[in-house]
């Protein structure tokens, strides 16, 4: 059975079209956003005014080079949409990958797959011939941009600040995606030419290295001082880092300052090139607070051209749930 028309539909006999118009109008429409991860796939469902009305997610199953991903997608999807007895009209689909315009993935090495034409599968699988898929940084981005801490505005950067050092950027409302899929890529902007160490993406000096959880760790490790209460902490997490430094930790404060002038001068790089509206710093680093916008501000400021200055910084208000939203606002 095709995900997106209630039983019965498909054996209407001659009046089959007659059938699906009438049913279409008479039942209810639902939109369907999906975060796929590499341990779990995030879904809501959502109505036609873009209010969430559930969410739910499964597994990932990642052996067999992620076979299974899209046909257990498509499952839940149809599981859901006959316990509500309603149609799918759209589904947005977000993946830890490059993806081009037409909704081609060129690679996740997070789920195990090379290159894989999404929408055209989903449509396979479900029917429903309204599919977007999309980065799932820049899904998350529109996300916020929508509902969460860039609502609002229809031009945002979005970085988040998690494992690594993600990115965003919505123009006039629409995903800046990149002739290969890799647009706002932001954590792997040069912002340092003396470092020796390798970022995981092979270069040296990426944003990510200074600004990402582990990051702010690695610097905090590298020349820790004795006086500091970092010091005494076995495994420092970059949520120590911060703690310390509202506690008045001059070493953590020192710390802090590097990790804003490092991300405050990205950004201005970034502006340079966009000229967004506002910038929506989120991922579990944004968990820190005020104490990020703060130390980023300043830097942007002193490093971005006049014309740029003092745009408005916001931390992101969605969480875990920007994926969905983001997913579903590319197909509502």
């Amino acid at each position: 059975m095709k995900a997106g028309f209630p039983a019965g539909v498909e054996d209407c006999g001659g009046g089959e079209e007659i059938g699906k118009e009438r049913l279409s109008t008479e039942m209810e429409k639902f939109y369907v956003g999906a975060d796929i991860g590499g341990t779990t796939i995030k879904f809501g469902m959502f109505s036609h005014t873009g209010e969430l009305m559930e969410k739910w997610e499964i597994p990932s199953r990642v052996e067999n080079e992620g076979e299974s991903i899209l046909s257990d997608v498509a499952a839940s999807i149809e599981e859901k949409r006959a316990e509500r007895d309603g149609n799918i009209m759209g589904i947005g689909i977000g993946v830890p990958g490059p993806t081009t315009d037409d909704g081609v993935v060129l690679k996740c090495p997070n789920i195990h797959w090379q290159v894989v034409d999404v929408r055209k599968r989903l449509v396979e699988l479900t029917g429903v011939g309204n599919v977007r898929v999309g980065n799932d940084a820049n899904v998350a981005a529109l996300g916020e941009m929508w509902k969460g801490g860039g609502r609002g505005f229809d031009s945002i950067v979005m970085v988040t600040l998690g494992t690594g050092v993600g990115g965003g950027i919505i123009l006039g409302g629409k995903i800046l995606t990149g002739v290969m899929g890799a647009g706002g890529e932001i954590g792997h902007t040069k912002v340092a030419w003396n470092e020796t160490e390798t970022c995981g993406c092979g270069g040296k000096g990426c944003l990510e290295q200074y600004a990402s959880a582990t990051g702010i760790v690695r610097m905090a490790k590298k020349e820790m001082r004795a006086d500091s209460r970092l010091a005494a902490i076995a495994d420092i997490t970059a949520k120590d880092v911060f703690d310390a430094a509202k506690e008045g930790d001059a070493y953590a404060l020192h710390i802090v300052d590097q990790f804003g002038m490092y991300l405050g001068t990205a950004l201005a790089n970034v502006a340079h090139i966009v000229d967004p509206e506002a910038f929506v710093i989120g991922g579990g680093v944004s968990k820190a607070g005020d104490i990020i916008i703060k130390n980023v501000e300043p830097y942007y400021n002193d490093n971005v051209l006049f014309a740029l200055r003092d745009k408005e910084f916001r931390l992101a208000q969605l969480g875990n749930d920007a994926g969905i939203y983001g997913a579903v606002r590319m197909v509502l």
